[in-house]
């Protein structure tokens, strides 16, 4: 028996051509950052986190906190973590952090420091998540202060690259960069542009700006709008960034060959890719190994919040290790983001939250995981937040918790569990970047359209068991059927992609007004455009972009109606099959035959539909999808509160049954026959498991997840 499972991967620090310092499944929390914990408290919480099972912990390296004057740096607050390391078994991740930068930078330089697109120059602050002052945010564009950051960077990493508490190097926090609209970094822009158009008037041509003169009359748009320029300037700004992220991964990987340098986001790719360059494929790309912060406090409880994320992070990293490297555990009082949140959405965070939270990522398959604090800030609008342990570093009822999870991940009974990976979805949803550029152009800074179309169709899969996986428009080939969200905004070479996928014998179900817009935001005379008409076997017959108008608008396809909204398209099918109409009587669903493969164009944005209409959800429209792209699905679950993985790699196969309610829940679930059969069931956590063949009778504890091997 074999199955289609993602490959076999390394634990989450590691990385080639040098011995992991990291134990298997890495477990820890973000420690030091200078102001606090208290100094007297620290050899008592190394000792009390050993003890507990933890084997990791990150500090911030604040550069305002250790270049206090010019070439002159106070090292000893962090010599004493990683002695403290060493002599505890607790390994050590440094994290830079350039964007606190000395202050005495910040008054050489005044006329480098990052300018908004309102025009407002950033000032000295202090930063809400450490209480040290610096958060100015000099623009690394600028050759003197990149300069003086590259000091740095090897200053520290000369310091403690032999250390033996060192473990590795996080090189970004949260992969989250507001673009800057000075003149550094415009310097740099106006050379992006040459190398893509080559010369001004090219240039002009595609922006539509024939009386530019001069290449530095070219400033970064300050203005938004679906326009060559505004597109130019976000993709500038993402290229610009992971620039910027190779260059303290190749500064540090030369002065230290010999341990692993990871990195993390917020798995908020769908919204934050072009407000803040939040591209977590691109990030993940950069670095040996990627992970995500991520709090269900914050973002919602409901549970197909963290799968979404945790799966998002697993499809960006292609193969590579990922960790969560900052989950919570603790309450959070005051953040904007959680006001009016009530308690039991993890708003203030019980012993069975972060059980739950915990291994639900790891069925995800996070391969380590950390705290974004080990015990609270004391300073601040954060105080009091996200760590297990006591305002003064005493045990309680939660780090009782995560002392257990942490001893259960390093025992040597779950060596096997942690060499199986989940298997590869049983279809993948799209990310087209030019897709989520666009959208935020054309909504003045909004991202809304396209996150929401994005997880309302992750969602309509979820809820019927259905595990879609996130994939890259690069990426297609890697699945037999794939779901094109909001896909309003097409580059040629991205139609040309699907194009070719679906010749190859790939199954594409698109959104409507697939490539409306073309390169440099261009709308297409012919609909569909860019060639997909002949792929989809349509034409448009009528449009209309009214989503104010569009919030109650349904349609059906192969008889099972649904939620569509935003735009909407009709068809007159040329060489397609209708399959669905509007209430109206038009169009609205064509089937075609097109290579080896085929298409089904839904007229509407219906992710965004199912995502806007929490309390009338027709979910089988998603089973429907699934059936049309001939996929059984690999399992099936009695209990829709129920959400079933399994994992498979050389060590066996597992069974992962997450039960994110509060109350008990018996039920069914069954495995596709593809799988074969199964002799027992071997419990590794949580609740009970029995069967008969390829049925699996289970016994769920509230807020927990089973996990079990299957025997054969």
């Amino acid at each position: 028996m074999s199955l289609d499972s993602s490959p076999a991967i390394r634990p989450p620090f590691s990385s080639t051509g040098y011995p992991n310092p990291f134990p298997d499944f890495p477990f820890g929390a973000v420690y030091f950052r200078k102001s606090y914990p208290p100094k007297e408290d620290w050899e008592r919480d190394y000792k009390v986190a050993a003890e507990d099972g933890y084997t990791v912990f990150r500090h911030w390296f604040i550069w305002s906190a250790i270049e206090v004057k010019e070439g002159v740096y106070d090292w000893s607050d962090y010599d004493a973590q990683l002695d403290l390391a060493a002599k505890y078994g607790i390994k050590t991740v440094i994290a830079d952090m350039l964007v606190v930068s000395p202050e005495w930078l910040a008054r050489r330089y005044e006329n480098m420091r990052k300018i908004d697109r309102d025009g407002s120059v950033m000032d000295v602050n202090m930063h809400v998540s450490c209480a040290v002052g610096g958060v100015h945010h000099l623009s690394l564009d600028y050759p003197e202060i990149k300069e003086r950051a590259g000091a740095f960077l090897t200053a520290m990493v000369e310091r403690y690259k032999d250390h033996p508490g060192l473990g590795g190097y996080d090189i970004m926090n949260e992969c989250n960069v507001p673009p800057c609209y000075g003149e550094g970094t415009a310097c740099k822009f106006r050379v992006w542009l040459k190398d893509k158009y080559g010369d001004l008037k090219t240039l002009g041509d595609a922006w539509f700006r024939h009386s530019i003169g001069e290449w530095e009359n070219i400033k970064a748009p300050t203005h938004l709008g679906a326009y060559p320029d505004v597109l130019d300037w976000h993709e500038f700004h993402l290229d610009r960034s992971y620039d910027m992220m190779r260059w303290r991964f190749n500064l540090i990987r030369e002065l230290d060959p010999s341990h692993p340098i990871t990195a993390h986001g917020i798995a908020k790719t769908f919204d934050r890719a072009a407000p803040s360059a939040g591209d977590d494929w691109r990030a993940a790309a950069e670095v040996e190994s990627f992970g995500l912060t991520w709090g269900s406090c914050r973002h919602g409880d409901e549970p197909w919040k963290q799968f979404h994320a945790m799966d998002l992070v697993r499809a960006a990293c292609r193969g590579k290790p990922f960790w969560h490297a900052e989950s919570y555990a603790g309450p959070l009082w005051m953040a904007n983001n959680v006001i009016g949140k009530p308690r039991n959405e993890g708003r203030i965070a019980a012993p069975d939250d972060i059980r739950y939270w915990h291994l639900a990522a790891y069925m995800a398959g996070a391969s380590g995981s950390m705290y974004l604090r080990w015990r609270p800030l004391l300073n601040g609008p954060l105080f009091g937040a996200f760590g297990p342990y006591d305002l003064d570093g005493s045990r309680t009822e939660r780090s009782e918790m995560s002392s257990k999870v942490a001893k259960w991940v390093a025992a040597s009974e779950q060596k096997e569990l942690w060499q199986a990976r989940p298997i590869k979805g049983d279809i993948a949803i799209v990310y087209v970047p030019e897709s989520q550029i666009f959208t935020y152009a054309l909504r003045n800074g909004e991202t809304e359209f396209y996150s929401k179309s994005m997880q309302g169709a992750y969602q309509g899969f979820f809820d019927n068991h259905i595990q879609a996986d996130w994939t890259h428009i690069d990426d297609l080939e890697d699945y037999a059927a794939v779901y094109l969200p909001f896909p309003a905004m097409l580059k040629q070479s991205s139609a040309d992609k699907l194009r070719r996928y679906v010749e190859n014998g790939g199954t594409l179900i698109s959104e409507g007004c697939p490539g409306y817009f073309g390169d440099g935001g261009r709308v297409g005379v012919t609909q569909p455009n860019l060639g997909l008409d002949e792929v989809f076997g349509a034409r448009e017959s009528y449009v209309e972009f009214t989503p104010d108008l569009l919030t109650d608008f349904a349609f059906e396809a192969d008889g099972v109606s649904t939620w569509g909204g935003l735009f909407f398209q009709a068809y007159e099918p040329t060489s397609g099959e209708e399959k669905g109409k509007y209430e109206d009587g038009r169009i609205a669903v064509v089937d075609h035959a097109f290579g080896k493969g085929r298409t089904r164009l839904l007229g509407t944005m219906c992710g965004y539909g199912y995502d806007s209409h929490p309390d009338n959800r027709n979910p089988s429209f998603w089973a429907e999808l699934l059936k049309f792209a001939s996929i059984e699905p690999h399992v099936t679950c009695s209990d829709s509160r129920l959400q079933v993985r399994l994992h498979q790699g050389d060590s066996g196969v597992f069974l992962w049954i997450a039960n994110p309610s509060r109350e008990n829940i018996a039920g069914t679930v069954e495995l596709n026959k593809r799988f074969g059969s199964f002799d027992a069931a071997e419990i590794k956590w949580g609740g009970e498991v029995s069967m008969d063949d390829s049925s699996f009778f289970v016994n769920a504890p509230a807020r927990d997840v089973t996990i079990a091997k299957l025997v054969s």
